[in-house]
Protein backbone atom coordinates (compact mmCIF):
# COMPACT_ATOMS: atom_id res chain seq x y z
CA UNK A 1 0.00 0.00 0.00
CA UNK A 2 1.38 3.19 -1.20
CA UNK A 3 2.53 5.68 2.12
CA UNK A 4 0.87 9.02 1.04
CA UNK A 5 2.94 12.18 2.96
CA UNK A 6 1.81 15.86 2.90
CA UNK A 7 3.46 18.52 1.24
CA UNK A 8 3.61 22.68 0.73
CA UNK A 9 3.78 24.25 -2.60
CA UNK A 10 7.05 26.46 -2.13
CA UNK A 11 6.64 27.83 -6.21
CA UNK A 12 4.33 27.91 -9.31
CA UNK A 13 6.23 28.48 -12.82
CA UNK A 14 3.85 29.08 -15.19
CA UNK A 15 5.14 29.00 -18.76
CA UNK A 16 2.87 29.01 -21.36
CA UNK A 17 -1.46 28.87 -20.52
CA UNK A 18 -1.31 25.15 -20.39
CA UNK A 19 2.23 24.48 -19.17
CA UNK A 20 3.53 25.12 -15.73
CA UNK A 21 6.50 23.89 -13.17
CA UNK A 22 5.16 23.16 -9.59
CA UNK A 23 7.40 22.67 -6.82
CA UNK A 24 6.93 21.40 -3.58
CA UNK A 25 8.85 20.62 0.45
CA UNK A 26 7.38 16.91 1.53
CA UNK A 27 9.15 14.52 3.27
CA UNK A 28 9.49 11.60 0.50
CA UNK A 29 11.99 8.70 0.37
CA UNK A 30 15.10 8.88 -1.12
CA UNK A 31 14.33 8.06 -4.86
CA UNK A 32 16.60 7.65 -8.03
CA UNK A 33 16.59 10.00 -11.11
CA UNK A 34 14.58 9.30 -13.89
CA UNK A 35 11.58 7.68 -11.21
CA UNK A 36 7.93 9.20 -10.68
CA UNK A 37 6.20 9.64 -7.66
CA UNK A 38 2.02 10.42 -7.36
CA UNK A 39 0.79 13.58 -6.58
CA UNK A 40 -2.85 13.54 -5.61
CA UNK A 41 -5.76 15.60 -3.57
CA UNK A 42 -9.28 15.30 -2.59
CA UNK A 43 -12.02 15.81 -4.81
CA UNK A 44 -15.41 15.73 -4.12
CA UNK A 45 -14.72 13.11 -1.06
CA UNK A 46 -11.74 10.90 -3.09
CA UNK A 47 -8.34 11.23 -3.46
CA UNK A 48 -7.37 11.58 -7.47
CA UNK A 49 -3.91 11.07 -8.12
CA UNK A 50 -2.09 11.29 -11.15
CA UNK A 51 2.02 10.16 -11.75
CA UNK A 52 4.61 12.65 -12.71
CA UNK A 53 8.21 12.20 -13.29
CA UNK A 54 10.52 14.56 -10.46
CA UNK A 55 12.38 17.11 -12.88
CA UNK A 56 14.99 17.72 -9.73
CA UNK A 57 18.09 15.86 -9.21
CA UNK A 58 17.43 13.58 -6.20
CA UNK A 59 20.40 15.63 -3.79
CA UNK A 60 17.84 18.43 -4.33
CA UNK A 61 15.14 19.10 -1.33
CA UNK A 62 13.26 21.29 -3.73
CA UNK A 63 10.95 18.75 -5.12
CA UNK A 64 9.49 19.90 -9.31
CA UNK A 65 7.28 18.34 -11.25
CA UNK A 66 6.36 20.00 -15.11
CA UNK A 67 2.75 19.72 -15.95
CA UNK A 68 0.79 20.34 -18.74
CA UNK A 69 -3.06 21.54 -17.64
CA UNK A 70 -5.78 18.87 -18.98
CA UNK A 71 -8.62 21.47 -19.87
CA UNK A 72 -11.40 18.46 -19.30
CA UNK A 73 -8.80 16.80 -16.81
CA UNK A 74 -9.98 16.45 -12.88
CA UNK A 75 -6.60 17.02 -11.39
CA UNK A 76 -4.11 18.71 -13.49
CA UNK A 77 -6.30 22.19 -13.41
CA UNK A 78 -6.19 21.92 -9.91
CA UNK A 79 -3.01 21.48 -9.63
CA UNK A 80 -2.35 24.42 -12.09
CA UNK A 81 -4.44 26.95 -9.39
CA UNK A 82 -2.35 25.86 -6.48
CA UNK A 83 -0.63 28.80 -4.44
CA UNK A 84 2.43 29.16 -2.38
CA UNK A 85 1.97 27.73 1.03
CA UNK A 86 -1.31 25.21 -0.04
CA UNK A 87 -0.89 21.59 0.71
CA UNK A 88 -0.82 18.76 -1.58
CA UNK A 89 -0.47 15.33 -1.33
CA UNK A 90 2.38 12.86 -2.40
CA UNK A 91 2.92 9.11 -2.68
CA UNK A 92 6.43 9.28 -0.69
CA UNK A 93 8.40 6.02 -2.49
CA UNK A 94 9.30 6.73 -6.38
CA UNK A 95 8.73 4.02 -8.58
CA UNK A 96 9.64 3.01 -12.43
CA UNK A 97 12.93 1.81 -14.20
CA UNK A 98 13.42 4.66 -16.56
CA UNK A 99 16.75 4.97 -14.36
CA UNK A 100 20.22 4.79 -15.83
CA UNK A 101 20.93 1.49 -13.90
CA UNK A 102 18.63 0.15 -16.52
CA UNK A 103 20.52 1.67 -19.53
CA UNK A 104 23.48 -0.59 -20.94
CA UNK A 105 26.83 1.23 -21.94
CA UNK A 106 27.12 2.72 -24.94
CA UNK A 107 29.28 5.56 -27.19
CA UNK A 108 26.32 7.84 -27.49
CA UNK A 109 23.20 7.95 -25.20
CA UNK A 110 20.35 9.42 -26.94
CA UNK A 111 17.93 10.73 -24.34
CA UNK A 112 14.24 11.91 -26.67
CA UNK A 113 11.75 13.59 -25.11
CA UNK A 114 8.36 15.08 -26.25
CA UNK A 115 6.70 17.61 -24.04
CA UNK A 116 6.76 17.77 -20.62
CA UNK A 117 8.16 14.12 -20.32
CA UNK A 118 11.52 16.25 -20.80
CA UNK A 119 11.35 16.07 -16.88
CA UNK A 120 13.06 12.37 -16.06
CA UNK A 121 15.75 13.82 -18.45
CA UNK A 122 16.77 16.55 -16.31
CA UNK A 123 16.60 14.68 -13.07
CA UNK A 124 19.38 12.58 -15.00
CA UNK A 125 21.68 15.16 -16.36
CA UNK A 126 21.07 17.75 -13.13
CA UNK A 127 22.23 14.68 -10.73
CA UNK A 128 25.03 14.19 -12.88
CA UNK A 129 26.01 10.45 -11.67
CA UNK A 130 26.39 7.74 -13.29
CA UNK A 131 27.04 9.38 -17.15
CA UNK A 132 31.29 9.03 -17.28
CA UNK A 133 30.24 5.66 -18.59
CA UNK A 134 29.11 7.70 -22.30
CA UNK A 135 31.30 9.45 -24.30
CA UNK A 136 28.46 11.37 -26.07
CA UNK A 137 24.61 12.79 -24.99
CA UNK A 138 22.41 14.09 -26.79
CA UNK A 139 18.89 15.25 -25.49
CA UNK A 140 16.27 15.92 -27.83
CA UNK A 141 13.45 18.54 -26.63
CA UNK A 142 10.17 18.04 -28.86
CA UNK A 143 7.10 20.88 -28.82
CA UNK A 144 4.41 22.10 -31.05
CA UNK A 145 5.46 25.74 -30.49
CA UNK A 146 8.57 27.54 -29.36
CA UNK A 147 7.00 28.77 -26.36
CA UNK A 148 6.78 25.60 -25.10
CA UNK A 149 10.40 25.02 -25.06
CA UNK A 150 10.15 26.13 -21.32
CA UNK A 151 12.92 24.56 -19.69
CA UNK A 152 15.86 25.59 -22.74
CA UNK A 153 17.76 28.08 -20.89
CA UNK A 154 18.24 25.28 -18.53
CA UNK A 155 18.85 23.04 -21.08
CA UNK A 156 22.06 24.88 -21.97
CA UNK A 157 23.53 26.06 -18.86
CA UNK A 158 23.89 21.99 -18.49
CA UNK A 159 25.51 22.11 -21.77
CA UNK A 160 27.84 23.91 -20.83
CA UNK A 161 28.46 22.06 -17.34
CA UNK A 162 29.06 19.19 -19.53
CA UNK A 163 31.50 20.93 -21.97
CA UNK A 164 30.81 18.93 -25.12
CA UNK A 165 29.83 15.81 -23.75
CA UNK A 166 25.94 17.28 -23.89
CA UNK A 167 24.93 17.93 -26.88
CA UNK A 168 20.85 19.85 -27.33
CA UNK A 169 18.69 19.58 -29.92
CA UNK A 170 15.00 20.93 -29.93
CA UNK A 171 12.73 20.48 -32.28
CA UNK A 172 9.21 22.14 -32.94
CA UNK A 173 6.70 20.75 -34.99
CA UNK A 174 3.87 23.26 -36.44
CA UNK A 175 6.32 26.45 -37.03
CA UNK A 176 9.93 27.55 -38.03
CA UNK A 177 12.29 28.23 -35.33
CA UNK A 178 15.98 29.35 -35.85
CA UNK A 179 18.57 26.40 -34.26
CA UNK A 180 15.55 24.46 -34.07
CA UNK A 181 14.37 21.17 -36.49
CA UNK A 182 11.17 21.33 -37.50
CA UNK A 183 8.68 18.46 -37.92
CA UNK A 184 8.47 14.79 -35.82
CA UNK A 185 10.66 13.01 -34.58
CA UNK A 186 10.51 10.05 -36.57
CA UNK A 187 10.68 11.49 -39.90
CA UNK A 188 13.70 13.91 -38.62
CA UNK A 189 15.49 10.49 -37.86
CA UNK A 190 14.60 8.53 -40.78
CA UNK A 191 15.58 11.45 -43.37
CA UNK A 192 18.73 11.75 -41.75
CA UNK A 193 18.22 15.26 -40.56
CA UNK A 194 18.50 14.58 -36.87
CA UNK A 195 21.89 13.21 -37.30
CA UNK A 196 23.09 15.72 -39.23
CA UNK A 197 22.19 18.41 -37.07
CA UNK A 198 23.80 16.57 -33.91
CA UNK A 199 27.01 15.48 -35.65
CA UNK A 200 26.42 11.74 -34.47
CA UNK A 201 25.04 8.83 -35.85
CA UNK A 202 22.43 6.78 -34.33
CA UNK A 203 23.16 2.82 -34.96
CA UNK A 204 23.36 -0.22 -33.14
CA UNK A 205 27.37 0.26 -33.29
CA UNK A 206 27.64 2.98 -30.90
CA UNK A 207 23.93 3.66 -29.64
CA UNK A 208 21.41 3.70 -26.96
CA UNK A 209 17.92 5.12 -27.74
CA UNK A 210 15.61 6.16 -24.46
CA UNK A 211 12.36 7.42 -25.44
CA UNK A 212 9.88 9.53 -23.19
CA UNK A 213 7.06 11.34 -24.32
CA UNK A 214 3.95 10.49 -26.36
CA UNK A 215 2.80 7.38 -26.97
CA UNK A 216 2.45 8.01 -30.56
CA UNK A 217 5.97 9.01 -30.91
CA UNK A 218 7.39 6.27 -28.66
CA UNK A 219 5.95 4.12 -30.95
CA UNK A 220 6.78 5.06 -33.76
CA UNK A 221 10.10 5.77 -33.27
CA UNK A 222 10.93 2.38 -32.02
CA UNK A 223 9.28 0.78 -35.25
CA UNK A 224 11.45 2.88 -37.51
CA UNK A 225 14.79 1.95 -35.92
CA UNK A 226 13.76 -1.37 -36.17
CA UNK A 227 13.07 -1.52 -39.37
CA UNK A 228 15.88 0.57 -40.67
CA UNK A 229 18.53 -0.03 -37.94
CA UNK A 230 18.05 -2.95 -36.27
CA UNK A 231 17.48 -1.80 -33.25
CA UNK A 232 15.59 -4.11 -30.45
CA UNK A 233 14.03 -2.97 -27.35
CA UNK A 234 16.20 -3.38 -24.42
CA UNK A 235 15.47 -6.47 -21.74
CA UNK A 236 17.33 -7.19 -18.80
CA UNK A 237 17.15 -10.94 -19.73
CA UNK A 238 17.74 -9.35 -23.45
CA UNK A 239 19.88 -6.46 -23.89
CA UNK A 240 18.98 -4.43 -26.58
CA UNK A 241 19.39 -0.45 -28.23
CA UNK A 242 15.77 0.89 -26.75
CA UNK A 243 14.92 1.82 -23.61
CA UNK A 244 11.38 3.46 -23.66
CA UNK A 245 8.55 5.43 -21.02
CA UNK A 246 5.27 6.21 -22.24
CA UNK A 247 4.49 9.54 -20.13
CA UNK A 248 0.44 8.70 -20.33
Amino acid sequence: MAEWVKGKVIRIENWTDALFSLTVHAPVAPFTAGQFTKLGMEIDGERVQRAYSYVNAPSDPNLEFYLVTVPEGKLSPRLHALQPGDEISLVSEAAGFFVLDEIPDCQTLWMLATGTALGPYLSILQEGTGLERFENIVLLHAVRYAQDLSYLPLMQKLQQQYEGKLRIQTVVSRESIPGSLTGRVPALIENGELEAAVGLPMNIETSHVMLCGNPQMVRDTQQLLKDTRQMTKHLRRRPGHMTAEHYW
